[in-house]
């Protein structure tokens, strides 16, 4: 069992499975092309079985070496949920399943120590990022309603009810034609509605959508900090063992020498 735990926790190991997930998202790739001949079809197939079988040994390998420990981590539920769904049977009224087999390619997150410290960032910022969504919805309720008092008569294809002007406003904060094909066919009737958008903007582009970018790279910083913390510990730890094995080999040494001078001559 110690040998096939050095097997699957070896380097050589889990870079062989990334190439071979690369692999399969190019193969489930190439299959989406209907112009390809019925043997390379064929041979698509074929290969992206193999594909899948690799997966299931590693994942035989990863069960029998850490067993039920080894739904302790997140990653590993991700990684066994996304090959079981591959397995189903893709017939019949389940053939819509065949569609999913590309989410194999997502095993990337946790095959890749960078792709998996971007998602944990990620998820440790929900909290906060939940925060801001609350007020980004306030913001633009406020100014959905005030938006179709004030322009919902002129102008009923943007602003004629809360919702139409919520969806305008969404547009104005992505910057997407926002002046010339919103903003500035309004103010040819309402002057000083520049008074209106000109905030909207400032208040939901440039400050809102930046605590949303801050809150993630601060999760992400701190996810960093602790994967480095967690890896001085066990550097500090490995120093530890490595004195107390000196120790031990120095009273063996001194025990050895004792026991030789104690000799009858």
């Amino acid at each position: 069992m110690s040998s096939i735990k050095q097997l699957v926790e070896s380097n050589w190991f889990q870079t062989f499975i990334i190439v071979v997930i690369v692999v399969n998202g190019i193969i489930l790739g190439l299959e989406t092309n209907d112009g390809w001949s019925g043997p390379v079809h064929s041979a698509l197939k074929v290969a992206d079985g193999i594909c899948l079988f690799i997966f299931v040994v590693e994942l035989v390998l990863k069960l029998a070496v850490y067993r039920l420990s080894f739904f302790t981590k997140g990653w590993n539920v991700f990684d066994f949920v996304i090959v079981i769904i591959s397995l189903i049977p893709s017939s019949g009224g389940l053939s819509i399943l065949r569609a999913f087999r590309i989410l194999r390619v997502l095993r990337l997150i946790t095959a890749v120590d960078s792709f998996r410290r971007v998602v944990s960032g990620m998820l440790l910022a929900i909290p906060g990022v939940g925060s801001v969504a609350g007020l980004l919805l306030l913001v633009f309720y406020i100014s959905g309603v005030l938006s179709t008092m004030l322009f919902g008569d002129t102008f009923p294809q943007w602003f004629g009810s809360l919702g139409d002007s919520m969806y305008s406003l969404f547009q104005i904060m992505t910057l997407e034609s926002w002046s010339m094909g919103i903003v500035r066919p309004i103010m040819e009737v309402h002057p000083y509605a520049w008074a209106f958008f000109i905030p909207f903007i400032t208040v939901t582009t440039f400050t809102v959508l930046n605590l949303f970018i801050g809150i993630v790279v601060d999760a992400m910083a701190t996810v960093k900090e602790a994967e480095a913390k967690e890896l001085h510990e066990d550097h500090d730890d490995i120093e530890v063992l490595i004195k107390n094995l000196q120790k031990e080999v120095r009273a063996l040494r001194d025990d050895l020498s004792k026991a030789g001078s104690n000799k009858p001559s």
